[in-house]
């Protein structure tokens, strides 16, 4: 699916109290200005991270989710970038993300070896290495989150609120691959427990006000 199309913001004329007309270039507020400047120091974090991380990854599996988030996400950098610095419409619209993998978590957990810090590089592995793009993920999302709510400028916060999805759908695949390898595990209430939870909200009576 295409999002952000193109139109939003194109020929507005933006008004600050003090100078008077304000170029497109310009148009973006200092809260924004911070903001994203945050979302891109991270999202740039993140793909530096991929790049250290690729020469140790030893899974074909966990290599072509790396591989494909990788690519991804530096486009969707580029187009950030790009409306940023014009104020404008980027070159083509934000696309979807879609991850290559089923959604189904094994659930409950099995005994395994407490986690602790590593001692040396020697120890990195597979399951750290999904560890470490898992979080990059997630905090791409938070972050592009913050900075969407707070945006002026209109197509800079479209494309930063279409990115969020891919974002939350790459940790998604990220999860489930630690899943199935029993890295990240999923406990689950007992049927009463669970039960009660379901049962603790019902729907609202009559319609909405008018």
């Amino acid at each position: 699916m295409t999002q952000n199309p193109f139109g939003q913001g194109q020929g507005q004329t933006h008004q600050n109290m003090q100078t008077g007309n304000i170029a497109q270039n310009m148009n973006h507020g200092g809260h924004e200005a911070f903001d994203v400047h945050e979302v891109l120091s991270t999202v740039v974090s993140g793909l530096n991270l991929k790049t250290l991380l690729r020469p140790h990854v030893k899974d074909q599996e966990l290599l072509s989710i790396l591989d494909r988030q990788h690519a991804f996400a530096l486009d969707e950098y580029n187009i950030t970038v790009e409306c940023f610095k014009t104020g404008a419409d980027p070159s083509h619209p934000t696309t979807s993300y879609k991850m290559q993998t089923g959604n189904d978590f094994i659930y409950g957990v099995k005994p395994s070896q407490p986690k602790k810090p590593i001692q040396s590089a020697n120890e990195l592995s597979d399951e750290l290495i999904s560890g470490y793009l898992l979080g990059a993920a997630k905090a791409a999302a938070t972050i592009k989150t913050a900075a969407a709510l707070e945006t002026t400028n209109p197509v800079v916060r479209r494309v930063l609120a279409d990115s969020i999805p891919n974002c939350i759908e790459m940790a998604y695949e990220l999860s489930i691959y630690q899943n199935k390898h029993h890295y990240y595990q999923v406990p689950q209430l007992d049927q009463q427990s669970m039960q009660a939870m379901l049962n603790s909200f019902a729907p609202a009576q009559g319609k909405m006000m008018s």
